[in-house]
C-alpha cells in the first residue's frame, strides 16, 4: 500500500431504504480498528506449560471512530437519531488502496466539543454490531 491522504478515508452511513450511502459530517480524524478475542485451551498437558490458545474460536469486533464538524443539519440529524434510537444501521468505510469495510455498526460514542473562538468539533464512536464484509481496492 502507497502513502495515502488521511482526508479520503471516508465513513459513509446508508441513506435509509435505498442502496446508496452519505458521507458523515467533516470528520477530520478517523481510526479503524480490528480486534479478537483469545480462547485459552492451555491445560496440564500443554507443553512446557505454554499458552495454547484455539484458533478463529474468539469473538472479533470492529471499532470506527473520528472527529470533526458537522457540515449541515441534516447529517447531524442523523447521527443524533441513530444514537438516542440506539439504532443500529449499516456504515461503510472506505480506505483508499486498500478497500471497503461494510456492515452493521452502532453508535456507542457522541460527544460536543467547542472553544469560546473556535467551532463546534464533535467525536464519535462506532463499534460492530454483526458480521462486515471487507472488498478489496
Amino acid at each position: 500500500m502507497t502513502i495515502q491522504r488521511g482526508k479520503d478515508m471516508l465513513l459513509k452511513v446508508k441513506d435509509g431504504g435505498n442502496d446508496s450511502y452519505i458521507t458523515v459530517a467533516g470528520l477530520r480524524s478517523k481510526r479503524l480498528q480490528f480486534s479478537s478475542t483469545t480462547l485459552d485451551v492451555t491445560d496440564s498437558s500443554s507443553v512446557d506449560r505454554w499458552r495454547e490458545l484455539l484458533g478463529g474460536a474468539g469473538p472479533r469486533q470492529a471499532s470506527i471512530s473520528g472527529s470533526g464538524i458537522f457540515k449541515d443539519e441534516s447529517c447531524a440529524a442523523i447521527i443524533r437519531q441513530l444514537f438516542f434510537e440506539d439504532k443500529i444501521e449499516t456504515w461503510q468505510l472506505i480506505i483508499p488502496a486498500f478497500g471497503s469495510i461494510v456492515g452493521p455498526f452502532q453508535i456507542t460514542s457522541l460527544d460536543y466539543h467547542g472553544e469560546h473562538d473556535r467551532e463546534l468539533t464533535f467525536d464519535i464512536t462506532l463499534e460492530s454490531a454483526g458480521a462486515l464484509t471487507f472488498t478489496g481496492a
